[in-house]
């Protein structure tokens, strides 16, 4: 195999962002302890778990938003930790980010809110902005609502226009946070399969937090769930499916019932009533 190959695979086999050993949390409150987690080059990541179990924490230590108290969060190897401001604004030039109902500029219309970062990041010229605008906007099937305000769109494609913008500095390396939140079932499909397309067409890597396993686990390579502070599995959606774990169980089948209780911990009943009797 030639040297090129070499590197080439060596380079496709490493993952491109690696947590290692991290804990976290906000003030006293810790949320993730000692966690590591591989996220692999070229790969759609889906992060799933309850509601405030880490997982757009994890998003926000990527895009060092947040920083460790202890262990290592790496991109393409590098600690992101220790970066000043130029070098953080380089690692964060190849992330994109699909926002949470997509976060479009209100006062910016469809092109606008797509050219922003490319405005912001780079010297390229108007007429070659317009033309990546305009390729961007294809790709999500937008390219007729160019000139559309916010208010004039759809969620759904108001959800396709922040995935546009997501593109536009064709990075290495797209965050979704709840992609597929508030979507009516179509623009849900839409949504999806435009996640797993680009991901395959652009050579992205892909990590996609979401509540919604269906969507989820059709287009995702490997999935991790948050619990309790920790990565409690991690593998293929089928690996979940049938995992042995009954917290992933209760959590992938949707039951009512397990090691996540339906009742906060409380005094009994008994005591509680027998307490207010005396009051």
């Amino acid at each position: 195999m030639p040297p090129n190959l070499n590197l080439q695979a060596s380079l496709s086999a490493q993952p491109l962002v690696e947590l290692r050993e991290v804990s976290c949390g906000y003030g006293d409150r810790v949320i993730l302890q000692n966690v590591n987690l591989s996220i692999p080059r070229g790969k759609v990541l889906a992060l799933i778990g309850t509601s405030g179990g880490g997982k757009t924490t994890v998003l926000r230590l990527i895009g060092r938003q947040l920083k460790p108290l202890s262990g290592q969060v790496l991109l393409d190897g590098q600690d992101l930790a220790p970066l000043d401001a130029q070098g953080l604004y380089a690692a964060r030039r190849r992330m994109g980010m699909l926002f949470q109902f997509g976060a479009l500029f209100t006062d910016l219309s469809v092109f606008d809110n797509v050219a922003f970062p490319l405005r912001e990041h780079t010297r390229l010229p108007e007429s070659m902005i317009r033309d990546l605008v305009l390729m961007k906007l294809n790709a999500v099937g937008l390219r007729g609502a160019r000139d559309l305000m916010p208010s004039e769109i759809s969620g759904g494609m108001a959800r396709r226009v922040a995935l546009a913008r997501a593109i536009a500095l064709d990075p290495d390396l797209v965050l979704y946070d709840e992609p597929f939140a508030g979507l009516d079932p179509i623009s849900m499909g839409i949504a999806a399969r435009l996640i797993r397309d680009l991901n395959d067409a652009l050579g992205l890597t892909s990590v996609v937090v979401s509540h919604d396993l269906h969507e989820t686990f059709l287009i995702a390579d490997q999935v991790a769930m948050i619990a309790n502070g920790r990565i409690v599995a991690q593998g293929t959606p089928d690996d979940l499916r049938h995992s042995s774990d009954p917290l992933v169980q209760q959590f992938v089948m949707a039951q009512p019932d397990g090691p996540v209780q339906f009742h906060h911990p409380a005094r009994s009943v008994a005591d509680d009533f027998r307490l207010g009797t005396r009051a």
